[in-house]
């Protein structure tokens, strides 16, 4: 059973014990990105709305080198959106079972790329934006398409605000007072206790996540990636081969 559902995981066919697992995954992975991430390059590369309020503040302050900072980070989470997009598309019109594991594949690779190399890569452009920050920009724009695309497009799991706001939502309907005369018995407010769970999973695991993800940078530093990304290439594999079994005349 457990083989299956991995098999599951990643692959182009979806039902919802698999979009479950792959979302509490992929939760628990930008925890421990974005919040390792932040003791490299002190930021959150996630949280786009924080970014782009910090632009606003920073041009008014005329302090138009963050400015630059702030949109240079946003184009590259958007490029890693814009990614994961073209590799659907892309395997869609191929009709191939990869359609979300080469954004994992790719995030492994630069996970992998971020983990070896680490500080090393910020002398690249130094003077402008360390490279780190856009690359855990695109890093987390390329996975949190990932999962919008996968639950069309309910889930996002590189943060939580939309998240929380959902459990609030289910909370609500579930301690909702429905006796009331005024209405039907088939008007009742009731919550979604599937969705609701999920959401809470998601939650939760996007915390673990963070506290191990910050626990392991300050101890192991950017090696701390190297296992994360190995553990996506594992998650991305099994798609990835039966394409290319089948691109090379394999039967299954």
């Amino acid at each position: 059973m457990f083989f299956s559902l991995y098999l599951r995981l990643t692959d182009k066919e979806r039902d919802p014990q698999a979009n479950f697992y792959l979302g509490c995954i992929m939760a628990f992975i930008a925890g421990a990105i974005n919040a390792g991430g932040f003791l490299a390059v002190r930021r959150y590369t996630s949280h786009m709305t924080g970014i782009i309020s910090g632009m606003a503040d920073d041009f008014i302050l005329s302090d138009f080198t963050i400015v630059l900072t702030g949109f240079a980070a946003l184009i590259s989470f958007v490029a890693g959106a814009a990614t994961t997009s073209l590799f659907i598309n892309w395997t869609r019109r191929r009709r191939l079972h990869s359609e979300y594991a080469l954004s994992l594949a790719l995030e492994a690779i630069l996970l992998l790329f971020f983990g070896l190399l680490g500080a090393n890569l910020n002398v690249l452009i130094e003077v402008f934006v360390p490279t780190t920050v856009l690359l855990l920009c695109f890093i987390m724009g390329l996975q949190n398409a990932i999962m919008t695309k996968v639950s069309r497009p309910e889930i996002r799991t590189t943060h939580m605000t939309g998240v929380v706001t959902d459990i609030g939502i289910e909370l609500g309907r579930l301690i909702y007072w429905n006796k009331s005369k005024h209405h039907a018995v088939d008007e009742n407010v009731r919550a979604n206790r599937q969705k609701l769970k999920f959401l809470i999973m998601i939650f939760v695991n996007f915390l673990v996540g963070g506290i191990l993800g910050a626990l392991s940078f300050k101890n192991l530093g950017y090696f701390t990636t190297v296992p994360i990304a190995i553990f996506l290439v594992i998650l991305a594999a099994p798609p990835i081969v039966k394409d290319l079994m089948n691109a090379f005349g394999f039967k299954q």
